[in-house]
């Protein structure tokens, strides 16, 4: 379904609203498509004044054959090529007739039926099928139901009543009609139930014939049975007996005046279940693994710090304590894992903790410096982030101890400030550069000659295990230095 700013460049005049109402359609359409048996096509008007249609909803029948093979979706008809749509929406009200369609010229049964909201027409769903499929085919009690309940969808469509704006189920699990449909009368009788929802209810418990009997006496759960016949808007229930677990929607089917009607589409959804609580469980798991892992890290930074109260030596204390802050920079990734149920992160949360941290262990009253982030790039795979987050807190170390060494002065008593920003100028490229305004790189410098344990860290993950480049040098703008690191990075989208 196209979003307001595609069916603007289309020149439709649809607002936000009315584009609202469409969307809570086309998730409906492959219900209503099975219940007629046809394609449904769903027309708005496109280049307004120039009389003429784009196709932004296509929907094929799983109850009976399509006529289509090709996708229109896109596509864009006038009032010659699609009479009856243009018929529609101008008299407001249902059309039909027989007509040859484009490109085959094959002819098929029409029935352009106005989608109203509010007091204006703002699209026209279009049921195509072919006349040889209505003429030859013996309906029985099944098929005549269907389309019973097809024409009272599209009733309430062309009155403006259906969908409704205060739905409450999720439109993503619309079951299709072949998975079960019951019809309730306006005393919550059973009128109709299709084999595939009668067997559905035999699978929680329910036995023997229940047409003619009321909802209310099948024993289904009293709040249950409440709500499927009270409701005023599209509602679901799961109802779980011996381990199988069956879906019940219910959809109101209001008339102008008098009473209403219930359809209820139940649904066996027992191995769908199984298998989100498999992926909780396994997500549940995978977060607990996480969290022990950052236990585990933080068990070892110990450790190491215990070890380093030991010794005499000043620059095995400083080894022990760069080797510390290393790993908890590790543990920092490992710690937003075990908050999220994914396996990518957001690097500009991680690099913010990771700047929030230098600050306050880098920098002091005597050498204060500032550190800031710039840039959401999004979620980004962990791997990759655990290694960037390595890398960044040794550009953040490095910033503080050769750009702002401490036998240097402070200009006018400010602060010193060090930038991080994040960008993806490419959807598969990742770019992290860290600015300083402190003394600035010699000349001369190339870090392919430094042979420093961070920078050969550095070098070593940004190249060799994230297959991307770093650069260091000078700022040209300004006082100060830049690193750049640029790495190439899957798509998470």
């Amino acid at each position: 379904m196209p979003t307001l700013a595609e069916l603007n460049r289309l020149g439709s005049a649809l607002t936000a609203e009315q584009l609202l109402h469409l969307k809570r359609l086309v998730p409906w359409l492959g219900l209503l498509a099975d219940l007629s048996f046809s394609d449904l096509l769903l027309f708005v008007p496109a280049e307004v004044g120039s009389k003429k249609f784009a196709v932004v909803s296509q929907i094929r029948p799983t109850t009976g054959q399509t006529l289509y093979e090709d996708d229109h979706v896109g596509m864009k008809v006038n009032n010659v090529e699609r009479p009856l749509i243009f018929q529609s929406y101008e008299l407001g009200h249902t059309v039909e007739g027989e007509v040859p369609i484009k490109p085959s010229n094959r002819l098929a049964r029409v029935t352009s039926i106005p989608v109203v909201f509010g007091p204006d027409v703002i699209a026209v769903l279009s049921r195509e099928v072919s006349p040889d499929f209505l003429k030859k085919r013996d309906f029985g009690e099944l098929e005549r139901n269907y389309l019973e309940t097809f024409a009272r969808f599209s009733e309430m469509i062309s009155a403006g009543l259906f969908p409704l704006r205060d739905e409450d189920v999720n439109l993503d699990e619309v079951p299709r009609v072949g998975d079960g449909l019951l019809v309730l009368d306006k005393d919550g009788r059973i009128e109709y139930i299709s084999p595939n929802a009668l067997s559905n209810l035999h699978r929680i418990g329910v036995v023997g014939n229940v047409t003619g009997r009321k909802l209310e006496h099948l024993k289904l759960g009293q709040e249950v049975i409440s709500d499927l016949i009270t409701a005023t808007v599209p509602v679901a229930h799961e109802i779980e007996q011996s381990e199988v677990i069956v879906q019940a929607m219910a959809v109101p089917i209001f008339h102008n005046s008098g009473p209403r009607e219930t359809i209820i589409l139940l649904r066996d959804v027992t191995e769908l279940r199984r298998r989100d609580r498999l992926l909780l469980s396994k997500d549940a798991t995978i977060r607990e693994i996480h969290h022990r892992v950052k236990n585990n890290l933080q068990t070892i930074t110990s450790l190491l710090r215990l070890q380093g109260r030991r010794l005499e030596s000043f620059e095995a204390k400083i080894a022990i304590e760069e080797s510390v802050r290393r790993i908890r920079a590790i543990a920092l990734v490992h710690e937003t894992l075990a908050n999220v149920s994914v396996d990518d992160v957001s690097l500009f949360e991680v690099a913010q903790l990771l700047a929030r941290t230098a600050q306050d262990s880098f920098t002091s009253k005597e050498r204060p410096v500032e550190f800031s982030v710039h840039g959401d790039v999004g979620l980004v795979p962990s791997v990759v982030v655990t290694q960037l987050a390595v890398v960044l807190n040794e550009l953040l170390q490095n910033a503080v101890d050769h750009a702002f060494p401490s036998d240097s002065p402070l200009v006018d008593g400010l602060a010193g400030t060090v930038e991080v920003h994040l960008s993806r100028p490419e959807a598969n490229t990742l770019v992290m550069k860290v600015l300083d305004d402190g003394i600035g790189l010699p000349p001369n410098f190339n870090i392919e000659e430094q042979r420093g344990l961070g920078t050969s860290i550095i070098r070593a993950l940004a190249s060799s295990e994230l297959g991307g480049g770093i650069t260091m040098r000078r700022r040209i703008d300004s006082s100060g230095s830049e690193a750049l690191v640029q790495v190439p990075i899957a798509s998470t989208e």
